[in-house]
């Protein structure tokens, strides 16, 4: 089993806990118009890797990922590789190994009987789902992604019913997702999730521009200023405030029974 694999990291430190040897996958069908990794959004591109060879690589430097630290697959989007990450994550865990999974959640599928099945098998070997939640309204999702949310926000609900230890993460834009109410709504949606172990809130960037400008690829964003780091924080206030309702609704239900 082979896995199309767009590039490796050594020293990751915003990829989950700890100090993490990052694989980042060739192919995803997300078009994030703030993505800045476009080059690895072709599925036939890449190069070819035995998941055991990335295990080599990861224990050349596994003093540095001892404390806390572990493997993150991140993309492109790792769950188009189903069959790759389950070889590469079976071989972690026999060197118990702390695994984690970046993802869009966009390949989520339940209808897909196979699929479903295979999910289920690397969910045992995953301790770490980074759930990326890139707009929690539908049209506004489709307008920034080109994709719907409907089976990523799905792909949450699973998470919590398989107890898989999840971190949300969201990218503030200006003008695009930093309107209150709808940080709000994200907050009072995952605040169901029991499962749910932090919640990243990330500024948006201008430094994937010229990446397209190489590539000859149109940026949707451009003129769209950075995102202000000084009210990043009130923000994330915005969407904690939802999952509290969320977590006071519940336990309110909960001790009315």
């Amino acid at each position: 089993m082979q896995g199309r694999i767009h590039s490796l990291e050594s020293f990751g430190t915003v990829d989950g806990p700890g100090t993490r040897f990052v694989v980042f996958v060739q192919g995803c069908p997300m078009r994030c118009a703030y993505c800045h990794n476009p080059d690895t959004w072709d599925m036939n591109g890449g190069t070819l890797m035995e998941p055991s060879y990335i295990i080599e690589q990861y224990e050349r430097n596994s003093p540095f990922y001892a404390n806390g630290g572990g493997l993150t697959v991140t993309g492109g989007e790792p769950l188009m590789q189903l069959d790759f990450l389950l070889e590469l994550f079976t071989l972690a865990k026999e060197k118990n190994i702390h695994t984690c999974i970046d993802s869009s959640g966009i390949a989520f599928n339940p209808d897909n009987a196979a699929q479903q099945e295979k999910l289920d098998r690397l969910m045992k070997l995953t301790d770490l789902v980074m759930l990326d939640i890139k707009h929690i309204d539908p049209v506004k999702h489709r307008d920034l992604t080109q994709q719907p949310n409907t089976n990523i926000l799905r792909f949450a609900e699973y998470l919590n019913e398989k107890q898989v230890d999840m971190w949300i993460r969201h990218v503030v834009v200006p003008g695009i997702t930093d309107d209150d109410k709808y940080l709000f709504d994200l907050g009072y949606y995952i605040g169901q999730f029991k499962n749910l172990k932090a919640l990243d809130v990330l500024p948006y960037h201008t430094m994937g521009e010229k990446k397209y400008e190489s590539l000859g690829m149109e940026y949707r964003l451009k003129g769209v200023p950075p995102m202000d780091k000084s009210i990043l924080l009130d923000k994330k206030k915005v969407i904690l405030d939802g999952i509290r309702k969320r977590r006071a609704e519940l336990q309110s239900l909960s001790e009315s029974k």
